[in-house]
């Protein structure tokens, strides 16, 4: 059991209590090969005895390293952001390192004074997170340490970057739907100018042509990520294809409008149309009537995902390209009930 001290263990009380000079017990400690392992032996013993904590920002300059990344992002605030940030934490954790955050909010100068700033903080690698999962400017020009990107991805292909799996959470929920019994699927999804809803929409189309299905409506239909966007454009596929019998929306706020829509027109879901969202945002996927079957990105597996790559970077692994993170299907009331069949 260690000594109780009455203010804090300094590296002279270690070095005291071995007897060793200050040097030494310093290489000890730090695990230079110059000490004798009796000698190393002794110093460890000491210091486990009065419970002495290196100071982290002695032992990188000694070391060369900081054991710290910084982690630059565009939307702090923003709902995607919290859970990646979450899972990059716990990575670092696992691995006694720590992070610096730090917010551009969108800023390109702003940006260049944080990444000087991270830099004069000697941190050893960065995790760069995008706003969206759209292309972006690669930093290496201005950043000489290991870089991941995540949920964004880089323009060089020399940079490493890790996704969210649209096009495959898109199949996730064709596969779910046909075993389901349903084969007139239409989507309603967000602006086309967004990447996320373009891989989604992709996803769907090859999904269905695999399986010898057209999409029902026709063409994607593309608006706001909302609600009322959901409302107005569920009203408009029936109209063109009222024997559609499921419909994926590109985000959960617009399945719950497809879904209310649903319910004014006197359609049952799911049993004459089965609504599938996406995002796994509970406040709207639990909230909807009934609750909603939707694609979760697994954000916070993502951000542990993206800190793993970043330990190889650091470790002298330089991998490069896309990772493509999958998503998984959470399973709920509005595509399970049962079916209810045409008459006649």
């Amino acid at each position: 059991m260690g000594r109780r001290r009455s203010g804090a263990t300094t590296l002279n009380d270690v070095a005291r209590l071995a007897g060793v000079s200050v040097s030494t017990a310093s290489k000890a400690i730090n695990g230079r090969a110059e000490v004798a392992p009796s000698t190393r032996e002794r110093v460890l013993r000491a210091a486990a005895e009065l419970s002495f904590q290196p100071n982290a920002l002695a032992r990188g300059l000694i070391s060369g390293r900081t054991r710290t990344i910084g982690l630059l992002t565009d939307e702090l605030g923003g709902r995607f952001a919290i859970p990646i940030l979450l899972g990059v934490e716990n990575a670092l954790a696992d691995e006694q390192m720590s992070v610096l955050l730090c917010d551009a909010r969108g800023d390109a100068a702003r940006r260049r004074h944080y990444i000087s700033t991270l830099l004069a903080r000697q941190v050893e690698g960065f995790i760069v997170l995008g706003d969206d999962n759209d292309v972006r400017a690669s930093l290496a020009g201005e950043i000489p340490v290991p870089v991941v990107y995540v949920y964004g991805e880089s323009d060089s292909p020399e940079d490493l970057s890790v996704l969210a799996d649209d096009e495959g959470g898109a199949r996730l929920v064709v596969e779910h739907l046909v075993t389901a019994g349903r084969t007139r699927i239409g989507h309603i999804t967000g602006p086309r100018t967004y990447r996320a809803a373009r891989d989604r929409a992709h996803g769907l189309r090859q999904a269905l042509t695999d399986r010898g299905l057209p999409q029902s409506g026709g063409a994607t239909m593309h608006g706001d990520w909302s609600q009322r966007w959901g409302r107005q454009a569920a009203r408009l596929l029936l109209e063109r294809a009222p024997d559609t019998d499921a419909v994926f929306c590109g985000n959960d706020q617009i399945a719950v409008g497809v879904a209310d829509a649903l319910h004014e027109l006197g359609h049952r879901v799911p049993g004459d149309v089965a609504v599938v969202g996406y995002d796994n945002w509970e406040e709207f996927a639990t909230d909807c009537r009934p609750p909603l079957t939707t694609v979760d990105l697994d954000l916070e597996h993502m951000g542990t995902v993206a800190a793993r790559l970043l330990f190889r970077a650091l470790d002298g692994t330089r991998p490069s390209g896309v990772v493509r993170h999958p998503c998984r299907l959470v399973v709920r009331e509005s595509t399970t009930g049962t079916i209810t069949l045409p008459e006649g």
